[in-house]
């Protein structure tokens, strides 16, 4: 099979990012954490703090005595994605980039004469060189190489850090053989129960099974479909689909831990979401609000409501569903420690009707959308809180910029 795709992984993406932006990190141990409080959890270790055993969702504390000397920095998201922008361009001045898969994944076209294993490699070199030049010595990439995206991304974690590695047809099954089930995208744990409930329990058992017991493993063609690429047959990326939902969610801090503070960050997230909507150019039909709680001696409750509305992007809206969703979510005695808020039911503006009888009316569905989006414009101008509801006042500095898997902020929105 001819080598078709190049998989480029930053290696510990936040804290080699941190360990660029400032030197005296460099070579120490680092932990990126979302605040620097001890109930909290790494969300990336650089090497030197992997090395100790600290990794992605290891508590402060523990991180702590793996790892005695370790540095706890705050995370700064915006950084993060700023250099992933100037990545990509690099990147797509050598390889056509195909899809940005993450925050630290690109996903590469092999341009036509450079699918040899000699000259793919000879790409990967060059690559290296590029970020290495523009973005610094400290951002360390591992590249995959292989007939297919999903083979290229397991050759790229094949070997880390600063990794190179090939696979081709002739190559299979040997180097997978040494990983886990586990270790393949697109097997997690309860994929793995379903997979040795039906006698497989290694890499070398999946790959030797049959295509059509794939299928009954997975309940349907997505068993056919993973049975092929990782038989190196390209099945190209799935296109990607209307979006289904928009949300955010937040850890609270000690000081936020009550239902007012919960219910001034839901206002702050809700804002910031109605904004988003604007941004993409999406109506929200929808609203659920979870919440984490506690009590007493690690009792857990987690509430959760949800409403459907005529869809809109309006913020005033989509708080006073906020407000009609919140009473008695905070049972007395019960201390709130996350909240989240999902907007869904997403459709296009031409998807919808406006109000029959408000076209005309002042305070009309085109006149709101004036409003917002002059609102909008103001705050992306001068800075976020230029103007805002007066309800989410007290929670304005909560909720920053967070990264997720297959989300990349909107600068301008976030900041």
């Amino acid at each position: 099979m001819t080598l078709r795709s190049l998989l480029i992984d930053f290696n510990s993406y936040f804290a080699s990012v941190e360990q660029q932006l400032r030197p005296e990190l460099r070579g120490r141990p680092v932990g990126v954490v979302p605040m620097l409080a001890d109930t909290t959890c790494c969300i990336a270790a650089s090497y030197e703090a992997k090395a100790f055993g600290v990794k992605t969702g290891t508590q402060v504390a523990q991180a702590r005595r793996l790892c005695p000397g370790i540095v706890f920095v705050v995370a700064r998201h915006a950084e993060y994605v700023r250099i992933h922008h100037r990545a990509v361009a690099v990147i797509d001045t050598i390889a056509p980039v195909e899809q940005v898969l993450s925050i630290d994944e690109m996903a590469c076209s092999l341009p036509m004469g450079w699918t040899s294993r000699e000259r793919a490699t000879q790409l990967a070199l060059r690559l290296k060189a590029a970020l290495r030049e523009a973005l610094g010595e400290c951002l360390r990439v591992s590249i995959g190489i292989a007939p297919n995206v999903f083979l290229a991304k397991q050759a790229s974690n094949l070997q880390k850090p600063d990794g190179l590695v090939v696979l081709d047809a002739t190559d299979l099954p040997g180097p997978l053989l040494r990983m886990q089930l586990t270790d393949l995208t697109g097997i997690n744990v309860r994929m793995l129960a379903r997979l040795q409930a039906s006698g497989i329990h290694s890499v070398e058992q999946l790959w030797r099974a049959r295509r059509e017991q794939l299928r009954v493993v997975w309940g349907g063609i997505a068993g056919e479909a993973f049975y092929d690429r990782l038989h190196a047959v390209e099945l190209g990326l799935p296109p990607a689909g209307p979006r289904r939902s928009l949300g955010h969610s937040h850890v609270l801090p000690p000081p936020m831990r009550s239902a007012e503070g919960a219910l001034a960050v839901l206002d702050r997230l809700t804002q910031k979401a109605a904004m988003r909507l604007r941004r993409e150019h999406l109506l929200a039909g929808a609203m659920t609000v979870a919440l984490r709680l506690t009590r007493g001696r690690g009792e857990r409750l987690r509430p959760q409501r949800s409403a459907r509305f005529a869809a809109t992007a309006d913020t005033r809206a989509l708080l006073h569903t906020l407000l009609a969703l919140w009473p008695d979510m905070v049972p007395p005695g019960w201390v709130p420690l996350k909240v989240a808020m999902l907007l869904h039911d997403l459709r296009q503006p031409g998807q919808t009707s406006g109000s029959l009888f408000a076209a005309d009316a002042p305070g009309s569905d085109a006149q709101q959308a004036a409003l917002w989006n002059a609102v909008d414009a103001l705050n992306v101008r001068f800075g976020r809180h230029t103007v805002y509801c007066g309800s989410g006042h007290s929670g304005r500095d909560e909720a920053p910029m967070r990264i997720a898997f297959n989300h990349i902020p909107d600068l301008q929105t976030e900041e």
